[in-house]
């Protein structure tokens, strides 16, 4: 499956913003979708990921109550609403896709093996 992010940008802190991840190739029935970030000078982190199937959701805890994961199905697309938001948002954020993730690995990178293009979220103070 091929991945395609969009929908970075500039906002100030308080704002929002919303992320998109549109699969082509084939749908992402099957498929876990996460949501990675990795800040200048920081490892890559979780941010939220969604089963597909069934919906499920999954966030770190340093965006939970901030951030929203979503799918529609119709357009094959995962959302990441990210509201509230803070200069520590700030970070080039990447989707990611796999038909192989289970609960215990969702939080962690190496288990997903479709990555789309990263986009920019600058966060002003």
């Amino acid at each position: 499956v091929q991945l395609q992010a969009s929908g970075g940008g500039l906002v100030q802190a308080g704002g929002s913003l919303r992320l998109s991840c549109a699969a082509s190739g084939r749908t992402f029935i099957t498929y876990v979708v996460g949501w990675f970030r990795q800040a200048p000078g920081k490892e890559r982190e979780f941010v939220a990921a969604i089963k597909w199937s069934g919906g499920a959701t999954f966030y770190a805890d340093s965006v939970k109550d901030r951030f929203t994961i979503s799918r529609d199905n119709a357009k094959n697309t995962v959302y990441l609403q990210m509201n509230s938001l803070k200069p520590d948002d700030t970070a080039v954020y990447s989707c990611a896709a796999s038909r192989r993730v289970i609960n215990s690995s969702i939080r962690y990178s190496a288990s997903y093996d479709n990555w789309g293009p990263r986009t920019l979220v600058t966060v002003s103070s």
